[in-house]
């Protein structure tokens, strides 16, 4: 054993860790995020001097100090979401895999979503006040939806499908393809196979389910650009009805249909679906109706209304095939930053809840089908094509819309490969007075099997 010599006191020991004060802007920066989210980020920060912190080889959050003012103003998603948007914030490495990495810290609990309290601000404060970020609140980008009135009234549903359908036709047609199909395709071919034959296939797969032929009547609600009423009438000989809210949606399938020749198959309507009960010409009119991620936009409290309306749209016998979005529980839309650019008013619900509804309102319930993982496998597709046509994206909607949708398809995409968000394919009957459905007993042809 080592001793100490006599007369000489052997040194106290530290029980403490020694603790090194952040000098340089990135530092600080990384050291009061750590504080607000209960340890370190899993990426780089990189601020307005050059200086560096943060995991080796991690994507890099590039600080600016209108970016860090921005935090300051609103430190959590959306504050982020907007300086990436404006470029007051931006990441030098895969955008995709730093917000992965966020999203993996949260949910293990190295990292906790940030609450602030009264007591934090003037710590926040004082590190503002010590990087230069101290000022006014920077302008929000131009692209936020700016609604009024109460939720899910008419007018103000119309302003909200507009603020995102009606952006731009080229833009979709750029990002969608020749199908025009915005909503979550069916890879029967796995991963690898392209988006544009994915959604032909999910096209099949909704007409061989609604048992679609010569002559059969369709209601499609919200029908978007056209891809099912052109499908099913194209190729089934299906006769009709595409109802939308978006005007620039109606112009567009009404031309479309004509080009190609089935105008005397299809007919469009501009209308909001709650004026669909109120016309004695629809009810039990049809033998199918479908709403391909419509029902995300109705609104919990109006969704038995909606549901009716499916029900006695249908002659009895008649089908009903509804796609739609869910969460694990009931939320109000997909987040702050959704909800300000993208997608507002939206509401997603548990499955079971949409399928609850839809049978309180006198559908029977024949087959719930999960499309989870195509839904991450089409965002990435559509992002694969925004990367690669990105100037010619930008001259279209400019550089702040065109990082909204990059933002969006990057969380989209991840949201259902990480199962915070779900889709699926609900198909329902109305019985007849017997109580027969008249559907197969098995799920035989649906798939093409």
């Amino acid at each position: 054993m080592h001793s100490t010599p006599a007369g000489r006191r052997a040194p106290a020991r530290s029980t403490t860790a020694e603790v090194t004060v952040p000098n340089t802007p990135a530092e600080r920066i990384a050291a009061v995020a750590a504080s607000v989210l209960g340890g370190p980020l899993p990426v780089r920060i990189r601020a307005w001097d050059g200086s560096e912190t943060g995991p080796a080889g991690a994507p890099t959050l590039v600080v600016s100090r209108r970016g860090l003012r921005r935090l300051v103003w609103s430190p959590g998603e959306l504050g982020l979401a907007e300086g990436y948007v404006t470029g007051d914030l931006d990441v030098d490495g895969d955008l995709a895999e730093g917000l992965a990495a966020m999203w993996s810290a949260t949910r293990d609990g190295t990292l906790r979503r940030p609450r602030l309290h009264v007591t934090d601000y003037p710590r926040l404060a004082a590190a503002a006040v010590r990087l230069g970020a101290v000022g006014p609140r920077p302008p929000r980008p131009g692209a936020e939806a700016r609604l009024r009135g109460g939720k899910h009234t008419r007018e103000r549903d119309r302003a909200a499908i507009a603020h995102h359908y009606d952006l731009s036709n080229e833009f979709y047609e750029l990002l969608l393809g020749p199908t025009m199909s915005y909503s979550c395709a069916y890879f029967t071919g796995g991963p690898g196979q392209p988006v544009d034959d994915a959604q032909r296939a999910k096209l099949d797969l909704i007409c061989r389910k609604l048992g679609l032929g010569h002559g059969r009547r369709l209601l499609d609600i919200g029908c978007g650009w056209g891809s099912l009423v052109h499908h099913a009438a194209e190729h089934y000989g299906a006769e009709v009805v595409g109802v939308t809210l978006s005007g620039a949606q109606h112009d567009y399938v009404t031309k479309r249909v004509a080009d190609a020749g089935l105008a005397d198959r299809v007919t469009v309507r501009l209308a909001d679906y709650r004026e669909l009960i109120g016309s004695p010409t629809d009810r039990g009119a049809f033998d199918a109706v479908s709403s391909i991620e419509m029902g995300e936009h109705v609104g919990d409290g109006e969704y038995p209304v909606f549901a009716r309306i499916l029900h006695d749209v249908l002659r009895p016998g008649g089908r009903a095939l509804v796609q739609q979005m869910s969460r694990a529980k009931s939320h109000s839309g997909g987040g702050p930053f959704i909800e300000t650019y993208i997608a507002p008013d939206m509401h997603m619900k548990p499955v079971g809840t949409t399928v609850s509804m839809l049978a309180t309102a006198g559908l029977e319930i024949r087959d719930v089908h999960a499309l989870r993982e195509h839904y991450g496998w089409t965002a990435q597709g559509w992002l694969r094509t925004l990367e690669e046509r990105w100037d010619d994206v930008v001259a279209m909607i400019g550089e702040q819309s065109a990082r909204i949708w990059r933002l969006y398809l990057i969380g989209g995409g991840q949201a259902f490969a990480q199962n915070r968000m779900g889709v699926d394919q609900i198909l329902a009957v109305r019985p007849d007075e017997s109580g027969a459905a008249g559907l197969p007993p098995t799920r035989r042809g649906w798939d093409g099997d």
